[in-house]
């Protein structure tokens, strides 16, 4: 029987995933761009320099992932610019919903918000060719060293006054309703990513019930988190 053809070739020569591809590189990197957009805004409410050198840090460090995934979209042979456009006015959107009131709100957001859709996209990684799939995997688990310093401060805040402990669990909530409507949004509006989601004759996907069973996963994710920062999901 004859070798089966490596799945980077298989793929390659699929236009239907490579535009799937270039659309979920397209949403990271203008996520990417946001994120250091908002941490540069949230700096700016930080109570003292350290704490707006550490934000205005991790801003810079959103930034340093947005060449590779541009470079991945141009080796595809699209443009990368194009490719962020049709998701520009729905991450907007988003943050405009959850804008943080003060710096503490700004953090959990950083932390929550952006790790529940880095596990999202950690989940569609699993559909990528190697090489893509690297890059995606690579860009969601480097953050510097920046999470520390966020559970830190937030801890060391509650444990001098824990009626902020409250007032972040709920904000932690609606956090996390936002990002799943989103998450579900940006999955089923862009036909190429439910086609990648539910897969082809050549690919795997997911069904229904491992849809569900794959935002149940996004969901515990999402309290381990909370659990992380002394906050209640």
């Amino acid at each position: 029987m004859a070798a089966s053809a490596a799945p980077e070739a298989i793929f390659g020569d699929d236009p239907g995933y490579r535009a799937a591809v270039v659309d979920l590189l397209g949403v990271i990197s203008y996520g990417e761009i946001s994120a250091f957009e908002r941490l540069a805004e949230d700096a700016k409410m930080a109570p003292d320099v350290e704490d707006k050198l550490a934000l205005a840090q991790m801003a810079a460090h959103e930034l340093t992932k947005v060449a590779p995934l541009h470079d991945r979209v141009r080796e595809l042979g699209a443009d990368p610019f194009e490719a962020m456009a049709p998701f520009r006015v729905a991450l907007d959107a988003f943050h405009r919903h959850t804008a943080p009131a003060d710096w503490l709100e700004g953090m959990v957001k950083a932390y929550v918000g952006d790790g529940l859709a880095n596990d999202f996209y950690r989940e569609i990684a699993a559909f990528l060719d190697p090489a893509t799939r690297d890059l995606v995997v690579v860009s969601m688990d480097e953050d510097g060293g920046h999470s520390a310093f966020v559970v830190d401060r937030v801890r060391a805040v509650i444990a001098a006054d824990h009626r902020v402990g409250g007032r972040l669990a709920l904000w932690g909530r609606r956090l996390m309703g936002e990002a799943l409507t989103q998450a579900q949004r940006v999955a089923v509006d862009r036909d190429s990513l439910t086609a990648l989601l539910t897969g082809g004759v050549d690919r795997p996907g997911l069904d229904l019930a491992a849809l569900g069973r794959m935002f149940t996963r996004l969901t515990e994710r999402h309290a381990e988190r909370m659990a992380e920062l002394g906050l209640d999901s």
